[in-house]
């Protein structure tokens, strides 16, 4: 995928941008909507995650473009504006919602479990776990987008998984045993 199209971002990318987006929009909004829990916030932060790749893209030289891993090069944008999305809204009050307090109409009551489960991650695991399951990542694109080691990505996974199947288990001995 990410030579050929690469390839035809070099040569015209106002007509294959599109295919860009086609291709990676619905992984990047699943792995932010779990990242950021907030559906509205992750359109937001997809929207704005395609909009400066493709401003970067109409600055780069056609080599460069050939030459990028379009993926874990996208992921890379994704994850910056989510870290810096975190940081500006923990300078904004925010106001409390029906979600907070655990009510909502609209959301399974499983998706109130999963966020819960994703809270007890450290950041890093739930980013690799997410980037992973959700997002379909390889550990070279991951590590590619987060900076990190490939094997440390392993291991955060690896980890995040055993942490989200003993609090699943906890959660089940609790259901079955009262």
């Amino acid at each position: 995928m990410a030579d050929n199209l690469a390839t035809e971002l070099a040569s015209d990318l106002d007509e294959s941008f599109p295919q860009l987006v086609a291709r990676l929009q619905n992984g990047v909004f699943s792995g932010l909507r779990q990242l950021a829990g907030d559906h509205h916030r992750a359109e937001d932060l997809t929207q704005e995650t395609f909009i400066r790749a493709y401003l970067a893209l109409q600055s780069y030289p056609a080599e460069r473009i050939r030459d990028m891993r379009l993926r874990g090069w996208i992921w890379t944008i994704a994850l910056n504006l989510f870290r810096n999305d975190v940081r500006a809204s923990a300078r904004r009050p925010v106001p409390v919602r029906l979600e907070d307090v655990g009510y909502t109409q609209s959301e399974p009551p499983d998706s109130r479990a999963w966020r819960r489960r994703w809270a007890l991650l450290p950041p890093a695991q739930r980013r690799a776990v997410i980037l992973r399951h959700v997002a379909g990542l390889s550990y070279r694109e991951i590590s590619e987008a987060t900076d990190r080691p490939a094997s440390t990505v392993r291991s955060d996974v690896r980890r995040g998984l055993a942490r989200l199947r003993s609090a699943i288990e906890e959660e089940t001995n609790k259901e079955v045993g009262g």
